[in-house]
């Protein structure tokens, strides 16, 4: 029985092949058994585990690790999105300065106390001529023309009258360029 026992195993075992005369023989010594026992072993790959089946994939391809915040260049804003924003910032500033220019050219400027005088006076002198024409109407007036231009008159002398109040109220007027 020990007999089979040692052929059976024997027959199992493949013995490495005799080497060449050109190759350097392989001699196991006791201090490379040694070594090799007390080298540091190879450290398990990280891994994350998906379903309950057991699917593995490694734990760096997974999203799950923070390698960009080893990168120099982390947190600082990328060069193109600093220049897109210098160029928004220069185009809101020309903005700007269009918009100021056009409202100093819409701006409304002061009449002078001069002109304003010379306006109350043309003012007066046309409620003047318009009272006038009104004084040189019929007394009685008969037709339907005569009427409308009775009429036509006294809004014209009521709209002058409006003026110049309004020039005799407020010494300081503003004009605008529009």
């Amino acid at each position: 029985m020990g007999r089979h026992f040692h052929t059976w195993i024997g027959l199992h075992r493949k013995k490495p092949p005799i080497p060449s005369r050109t190759e350097n023989p392989l001699i196991h010594t006791k201090r490379d058994f040694i070594k090799t026992a007390t080298a540091k072993s190879k450290k398990p790959q990280p891994v994350c585990v998906d379903t309950n089946t057991g699917h593995k994939q490694p734990l760096e391809n997974s999203g799950l690790v923070p390698k960009y915040i080893k990168k120099k260049d982390y947190g600082k804003v990328p060069t193109y999105l600093q220049q897109r924003n210098e160029e928004k910032l220069r185009a809101e500033e020309e903005y700007n300065k269009f918009v100021q220019e056009q409202r100093e050219q819409r701006a409304p400027r002061r009449l002078p106390d001069e002109e304003r005088l010379a306006v109350l006076e043309n003012l007066k002198k046309d409620w003047d001529n318009v009272h006038r024409e009104y004084q040189s109407l019929p007394f009685i007036i008969n037709t339907m023309s005569q009427k409308a231009y009775k009429v036509q008159l006294e809004e014209e002398m009521k709209c002058r009258e409006k003026n110049i109040s309004l020039f005799e109220s407020f010494t300081t007027l503003y004009i605008s360029k529009d």
